[in-house]
């Protein structure tokens, strides 16, 4: 067990000088304190992309636990764009019901709520049988697992930004805060903007302005539909190390190309940036740490359909020499990891010197003196964490406490990453339970309140996929 951290010298939340509970002024959105929830999420949802009530007690825990605002998980705005099964989908006016009653459920806890908008083009997690080949800037297959895909024409160009278009349209009728734009970690919209996958010659590749033109096409349809007074912030990979894995590739984007698209950005309309990193997901910088390639022994099968390099991997992580070949590759390049936690703060600090919008920064943060001092000197406005909530959903609760960190931190050890392949999200790192009996408890703690017992929310139908404990083979590494 980690010994109980000592409380955050200096600060004291109750005399409103701490700087993680100052309130962040956007143009067209207020949120009480500087901590968000980054985009995240289990497999909670229907097959046909209807939501439910499991999905909203997953949001309520981290509303409960004090963060200011929480960036849903990848919402895609067509079935098209689907990064697995069992999403929640935002294509249909029919699917507003269920984001409304989501969304009043997390302002009943004083909490803000951020739509991700998203299109998975040729990155997927799980494809789904009815969508077997994604839609693409290119059709080169994705590196890492070999996921098909198809270079997309202007015609369905066009059709995708009016799926974003109207995806917003949409979050603003079901009353929700503001979408972000998932424009980061190998999605569709990084897609066309990096120079690592982009191979197009028409004015949608080439130089950096051609690339950029797909992003700031769904930026300017969105404003076009839902006017000024809509939150809308952009997520960035600042600097893609697409490199990272296979040296031999190209390395994609720098920080400096990532700075002149946050400009343009900026003078399209976008209220905020969300810096992140890392050309694909998941990235050896992102999530940082460890790969855990005992425990994707167990569940990478579920993978092998998917792409015509999934069975390598599959062999790969079954094989004891070669998984230490794999794990070496993977963590290379990442820092150990006493400095995971901001990681990307050094990006995040040249963007917000080129802008005049917030700039909200992810990259393992759990320590509230790390998140002051970046405040404070200047680095960002706001962090974003995933990993670290999971582990601990009361981790604003804890900082407003006199904490400066939890009392069990994450390990940064991405258990949790991978066993969701094939069981619900939660925190797998043994190290931080009493017995295996608490972690199951925690894990499937999101199908126990009450409201979940029915698998109805909003007139939605079922409920999340089936409930199975992790095996004890799948913890195991």
């Amino acid at each position: 067990m980690t010994a109980m951290p000592s409380t955050g010298p200096g600060h004291d939340a109750a005399d409103g000088e701490d700087p993680i509970f100052r309130p962040l002024e956007f143009r067209n959105l207020t949120i009480k304190n500087r901590v968000l929830r980054s985009n995240i999420s289990g497999r909670y949802d229907n097959y046909d992309g209807s939501g439910n009530a499991v999905r909203i007690n997953w949001e309520l825990k981290f509303a409960r636990g004090g963060v200011g605002a929480i960036v849903s998980s990848f919402v895609p705005v067509s079935p098209e764009g689907r990064i697995v099964p069992h999403y929640a989908t935002i294509e249909r006016d029919d699917r507003i019901p269920f984001w409304r009653e989501l969304g009043k459920r997390v302002h009943d806890e004083d909490c803000r709520f951020i739509l991700q908008l998203s299109h998975s083009g040729r990155q997927r997690d799980i494809v789904a049988f009815e969508q077997p080949v994604g839609l693409s800037a290119t059709d080169r297959p994705e590196a890492v697992h070999g996921l098909r895909a198809t270079r997309m024409n202007r015609r369905q160009i066009a059709k995708v930004i009016s799926d974003f278009a109207h995806g917003a349209r949409r979050a603003r009728e079901a009353g929700l805060d503001g979408v972000e734009l998932h424009s980061a970690n190998g999605y569709l919209i990084t897609q066309f903007l990096s120079s690592a996958i982009n191979d197009r010659r028409d004015d949608y590749g080439g130089s950096l302005e051609n690339r950029a033109r797909f992003l700031l096409d769904v930026v300017r349809a969105i404003r076009a539909e839902v006017g000024d007074d809509f939150h809308l912030q952009a997520k960035i990979s600042a600097i893609e190390h697409n490199n990272a894995l296979f040296p031999w590739e190209a390395k994609g984007n720098t920080l400096e190309e990532s700075v002149r698209v946050c400009r343009w950005l900026e003078q399209a309309g976008v209220d905020a940036i969300h810096v992140s990193t890392g050309s694909s997901f998941p990235h050896p910088r992102n999530p940082a740490g460890d790969f855990p390639v005992e425990v994707a022994a167990q569940t990478y099968g579920t993978m092998i359909a998917s792409g015509t390099g999934a069975l390598r991997n599959y062999v790969i992580f079954r094989t004891p020499g070669l998984r230490r070949v794999f794990r070496w590759a993977w963590t290379r390049t990442v820092p150990r990891a006493d400095r995971i936690e901001g990681l990307n703060l050094v990006a995040a600090r040249a963007i917000k010197r080129a802008v005049g919008v917030p700039v909200i920064c992810t990259g393992g943060f759990q320590t509230a003196s790390v998140i002051r001092r970046a405040i404070e000197d200047g680095s960002c406005d706001a962090v974003s964490g995933a990993r670290t909530l999971v582990a601990n959903n009361d981790l604003v609760n804890l900082f407003a406490a006199g904490h400066d960190r939890p009392p069990r931190p994450c390990t940064y050890c991405n258990r949790c990453l991978i066993n969701t392949l094939q069981y619900p999200l939660g925190c797998y790192e043994p190290l931080r339970y009493s017995s295996r009996e608490e972690m199951v408890e925690q894990v499937l703690s999101v199908y126990t309140p009450a409201e979940a017992a029915n698998g109805d929310a909003a007139g939605t139908p079922g409920g999340g996929p089936s409930r199975r404990a992790p095996s004890s083979e799948a913890r195991q590494t």
